[in-house]
């Protein structure tokens, strides 16, 4: 036990996790020169695309010290966006020891900062890491001295390396050989393990992910999931070594793959506990919480013929994802779907990316929103997050909406331009710290209904790419709140109501009506789309009919034979539009979501 250590690395988007992996995986031999490529703990192909590390991963390496014995480290990677902190909050349960890692020349950040917290909730030893001393722009005196007054650790402890050039790996090594505790636990005692994550393999059902904390875990054991109560019988354990590596068991302290036969995907909770089940542990490992989504969206498939696949991709992918959460939900315009919770809207990007390449699957989504807390006039209070279970107005006393606190990190020059920004989007209780010279911590608390649609983007504009965002979920406080309805030739289209808040409902209504008017094809009779709350219009969009040109076969003669023929045509087009149906293309519901005209 006093040789292993399990640890993982922490940082703000962006500050090399990925890369310093790659070092460290090479540096001990975990791959062969022809088989390496950059960011090899990232399976998926939108994580390479994107240069974004979305889902933890693990590897367990064999590293010789200068004092000449050998570890077996076990390193999991983590994501850094906001939007997939769960995943940091899992892989920090199964370590005893964390990475901070900090950019040399950006210094420390909001995620930076967010991550901390969650290490220490979890009580890990800490080391933190400057990264990227190569660059021209690097100062490690002004991170050192943001590290001791941001995060309170002791700066001069920190070790300095490159990731990109290797740099440094060699110290990053011995001070998690020699810093980072090695994990507590007594191989004969009743089995716990914690399921840290989880693969769905095709030909052999899910692949747990396991921390054995007490006990050990062996082939043909019979073992139990202490929350589902569900028994099976394990066929295979091994560690994780970019391939799975077969072993004749895994004890306490290790982290490795359970294959045990689990058949049913919904059988398996991620954060639930193993147990042995002739022989079980008294309690669950504690401390695992249940993701709690903000951003709920619905998600329809393009035809309703692939309405079963879609159910059967969303159940493997929740396996893959535990922060994701659906129910059945339907559409008169879409047919059946999926309602889904995600933790921001990153979330929901990669989710619908996945579906559409893990799974083969065209989707629509409908507009993203957030959770609303109604009182009735009968004293009842509802949760609302779809705009088709709005209640009456009439009998709504009061709504509340979520509010988050924001922090930006930015250079001094761009405060005025966030200020401006986060005024646009409701923020109140403004505030700015000085961090060190020339840095400023921004915090504001604003709804997160307004963060959810392009305010990341709009913040990496006016800061030129040097703001970072980070929020925290504060109370529901009250909102004036409307449902606004989009009507298609006054018929309304139940996909595309939101709720908004009033001041911001004439210029989503009027964003939607623009984009349908682009994208829903013309017909034989002028067709109204309208936005709407209730029975009052407050926006419009006409689509201009096609038309015939009556009158071309008259040449001279009176003006009367014009005009019968033009008042012929009115009513034949009025007759037309009172029977003609308006189909809305699937691209129609998709264009509403861009924020932007293309």
């Amino acid at each position: 036990m006093d040789d292993v250590r399990s640890f993982c690395i922490i940082a703000h988007i962006d500050h090399g996790k990925s890369t310093l992996a790659d070092r460290l995986i090479q540096h001990c031999g975990g791959v062969e020169e022809r088989e390496f490529r950059d960011q090899i703990l990232d399976s998926m192909d939108i994580e390479r695309e994107r240069g974004i590390t979305i889902k933890s991963n693990t590897v367990s390496l064999n590293y010789v010290a200068r004092d000449g014995k050998t570890y077996r480290l076990n390193l999991i990677d983590t994501p850094g966006h906001v939007d997939f902190s769960h995943e940091v909050r899992r892989s920090l349960m199964s370590c005893e020891g964390a990475l901070l890692l900090v950019d040399a020349s950006q210094g420390v950040e909001a995620q930076t900062v967010a991550n901390l917290y969650l290490a220490l909730e979890y009580d890990l030893e800490l080391v933190p890491v400057i990264n990227k001393i190569d660059l021209p722009a690097a100062d490690v005196e002004r991170v050192k001295e943001e590290i001791d007054e941001d995060l309170g650790l002791e700066a001069d402890d920190s070790v300095l390396c490159s990731a990109k050039t290797g740099a440094g790996i060699e110290d990053v090594l011995e001070a998690i050989v020699e810093r980072l505790p090695a994990p507590p636990g007594d191989p004969s005692a009743p089995l716990q393990a914690l399921i840290f994550d989880a693969q769905y393999d095709p030909y052999r059902g899910a692949v747990l992910l396991v921390r054995v904390m007490e006990g050990t875990l062996r082939p043909r054991q019979r073992i139990r999931l202490m929350h589902t109560e569900k028994e099976y019988e394990v066929e295979e354990v091994g560690l994780l070594q970019l391939k799975r590596v077969k072993m004749p068991e895994l004890a306490a302290g290790m982290v490795g793959y359970v294959i045990a036969g689990v058949k049913a995907v919904s059988d398996i909770a991620v954060g639930d506990t193993i147990t042995d089940a002739e022989a079980p542990a008294e309690e669950p490992l504690p401390g695992y919480k249940e993701a709690k989504p903000v951003v709920f969206s619905s998600i329809y498939p393009m035809s309703n013929d692939e309405y079963q696949d879609l159910a059967k991709a969303i159940e493997k992918l929740k396996l893959n994802d535990a922060a994701l959460t659906y129910e059945k939900d339907s559409s008169a315009a879409l047919g059946f779907g999926f309602r889904c919770g995600f933790l921001g809207l990153l979330h929901l990007e990669v989710v619908q990316e996945r579906l559409r390449r893990e799974y083969d699957l065209s989707l629509i989504l409908s507009a993203p929103s957030v959770r609303y807390r109604i009182e009735l006039a009968d004293g009842e209070k509802r949760w609302v997050d779809n705009p088709s279970l709005y209640p009456d107005p009439g009998s709504i006393v009061g709504a509340e909406e979520p509010f988050i606190k924001a922090s930006v990190m930015m250079p001094e020059r761009y405060v005025g331009a966030v200020m401006e920004l986060c005024r646009e989007r409701r923020g109140e209780n403004t505030t700015f710290s000085y961090l060190a010279v020339g840095r400023v911590e921004l915090t504001s608390e604003m709804p997160l209904a307004e963060v959810l649609f392009d305010f990341y983007d709009r913040l990496k504009s006016v800061t030129q790419g040097y703001g970072s965002f980070d929020y925290e979920m504060i109370d529901y406080r009250p909102t004036d709140l409307v449902k606004v309805d989009i009507l298609v030739n006054t018929e309304p289209v139940d996909a595309l109501a939101q709720l908004v808040h009033r001041d911001k409902a004439r210029p989503r209504a009027l964003h939607y009506c623009e984009r349908l008017a682009d994208t829903i094809p013309r017909q034989q009779f002028k067709i109204a789309i309208q936005g709407a709350i209730g029975g009052t219009i407050i926006a419009r969009s006409t689509i201009n009919a096609y038309r015939k040109d009556v009158t071309a076969k008259c040449y001279g003669g009176d003006i009367t034979r014009k005009r019968k023929l033009l008042e012929k045509q009115k009513k034949g087009k009025k007759r037309m539009k009172m029977v003609g149906a308006v189909e809305i293309p699937q691209s129609a519901f998709v264009a509403v979501l861009k924020t932007e005209r293309d």
